[in-house]
């Protein structure tokens, strides 16, 4: 028997191409450009607000399946997963899950025959800002995942060992995440957001406890640092931990609120004396490999996760004092952001680049097309 041509793929888990959402959106517009260039036929369903039919078009190449659904929240999602998942069913063609969070519907999949691989992300349920009944339904969902995906996709080889307590270690092949390498981007949107090219560090992430913000904006704030501290996000004074962390800034600490402009971001990364990755939980960060596809010297969290990503040109921290006693040794000894900076562009090209993600990503993709 040979493999059916063309060979197909339908995307599953997100909410749509081109990426608007955040990371595994970057990625799937990121593969699906990819494969639709090397001859694969690669169908996205995307996620509409509104009412009205399932519609179909083109983009980049790529074949698009619009799910229309009411509202746009967590049970809307919902919703359009099941539907979506109900609709890949109906084919035969080879299905890529990302995300495990609605997991138990690709028991319907694995009913049809239909070849699924499942992205199982992050370890969604160990999270601190999910209530009982988010992390009762993501720790099922990550079991379901476990069972129900003909194979499973590791972002981090962290990951791949929690994934081997529920299933036997060669359903499971670790595939981490891509940036794009930024050499130069133009200074004017740094300069307009009032900073100062090399003299600012940069944080981006959710402002949860789970991502350090408090002690990385405490322990910045401890003595004058002759450069600013900017800070991506939303900040909603009704919440008493935002709240928490405004308390604790000083005035060098800069609140930008959230920036969605990928080259505003990227500007702000490339221009940074260094970046802050306060994640304590999770696989492969996005936001953390591009800063090292930007060049960026990191200060990282110190974990498991973190430094499996960022190698050993990072610095580490585990608590407000040891971020200040990090940024007080990295501050003071000339060369040194200089050397980070370099070790972050080694790491960043010794796996991490789009071309070697996405060429893993076909090569364990093509031994799962169905065969006719």
């Amino acid at each position: 028997m040979t493999v059916s041509e063309p060979r197909t793929l339908r995307i599953l888990g997100t909410r749509g191409v081109p990426a608007a959402h955040g990371g595994f959106e970057t990625f799937a517009e990121q593969l699906a450009v990819y494969l639709a260039a090397r001859g694969w036929r690669v169908i996205v369903y995307c996620q509409d607000e509104g009412e009205g039919p399932v519609f179909e078009d083109r983009w980049e190449g790529v074949e698009r399946v619009h799910i229309p659904v009411k509202g746009d929240g967590p049970k809307s999602t919902i919703v359009f997963d099941w539907q979506a998942t109900l609709h890949a069913s109906r084919h035969r063609d080879l299905c890529l899950t990302l995300g495990y969070n609605t997991a138990i519907f690709c028991a319907l999949l694995r009913l049809k025959g239909v070849p699924n691989v499942i992205n199982m992300d992050g370890i969604e349920w160990s999270r601190a800002k999910w209530g009982p009944v988010a992390k009762t339904w993501f720790w099922l969902n990550d079991w379901a995942g476990c069972w129900l995906g003909n194979h499973l996709v590791a972002d981090h080889p962290e990951i791949k060992v929690h994934l081997s307590s529920r299933v036997r270690p060669d359903k499971i092949t670790t595939i981490a995440y891509g940036a794009d390498r930024v050499d130069a981007m133009p200074d004017h949107a740094v300069r307009a957001l009032g900073l100062e090219p090399g003299r600012y560090l940069t944080l981006v992430a959710r402002p949860e406890p789970e991502n350090s913000i408090l002690e990385v904006v405490s322990g910045f704030s401890k003595r004058t640092r002759g450069m600013q501290l900017a800070v991506l996000g939303n900040y909603n004074e009704a919440n008493a931990y935002h709240r928490a962390v405004k308390a604790a800034a000083g005035p060098e600490v800069r609140f930008l609120g959230a920036i969605y402009d990928k080259p505003v971001v990227q500007a702000l990364r490339f221009h940074s004396a260094a970046y802050v990755h306060g994640h304590q939980v999770g696989g492969t960060n996005p936001s953390l490999v591009e800063a090292l596809g930007a060049g960026n010297a990191v200060v990282a969290h110190d974990n498991r996760f973190n430094k499996w990503v960022a190698g050993e040109a990072a610095r580490y921290f585990r608590d407000g004092e040891e971020f200040s006693a990090v940024l007080d040794a990295v501050l003071s000894a000339p060369g040194t952001l200089a050397s980070m900076k370099s070790g972050s562009l080694q790491r960043f090209e010794q796996g991490l680049t789009w071309p070697q993600i996405l060429g893993q990503y076909e090569a364990l993709l093509q031994t799962w097309l169905p065969r006719r």
